[in-house]
């Protein structure tokens, strides 16, 4: 035993509860992945052609479904990473009015999306579903207001250095 160390009691407790930083490191890692991995599905089903999967001259339902789950899981993975970077605070206002944008704008880009299956577009079924200009400046108004949201999302703090 060394002298110099000082006896610690058996009955003295020790702390193993979690840390928030290990926590918030493993909410932040999982995000990236998990946005990652909606870049690729969101790539795959709007550009199938940069990996040789295109199989049709035009954008169809199959298409613009797929774009929109990759578009589904990168706001997950973002939600989730953007949350890890508050270790544990409270959020603040412009925080949960950020959440609300990130969702609202991906109910715009379904629905923008989806508008031809939806019976609102200039395609009615049972046409093909045609993903035309309109329906793509509505995604990317809905992208926008997704952006908008992770950006209110981000803590900032005055006066702390890093």
């Amino acid at each position: 035993m060394n002298p110099a160390r000082e006896m610690i009691p058996a009955s003295t407790p020790i702390d193993t509860s979690k840390r928030f930083e290990t926590t918030a490191r493993l909410r932040i890692r999982s995000g990236l992945l998990t946005t990652l991995v909606g870049l690729f599905v969101f790539t795959v089903g709007a550009k199938p052609g940069w990996f040789g999967w295109d199989r049709s001259p035009v954008v169809g339902f199959v298409q613009i479904a797929v774009f929109l789950i990759g578009l589904a899981i990168i706001c997950l993975g973002g939600y989730t990473g953007l949350l890890g970077l508050w270790k544990g605070e409270q959020r603040s206002i412009a925080a949960d009015i950020g959440t609300r944008l990130v969702s609202t704008g991906y109910v715009v880009a379904v629905f923008a999306g989806m508008a031809d299956v939806f019976g609102m577009g200039s395609q009615r079924l049972p046409a093909v579903p045609y993903f035309g200009p309109l329906q793509a400046a509505g995604v990317l108004i809905g992208e926008i207001t997704i952006a908008i949201g992770f950006l209110m999302l981000v803590p900032y703090r005055k006066g702390e250095s890093r």
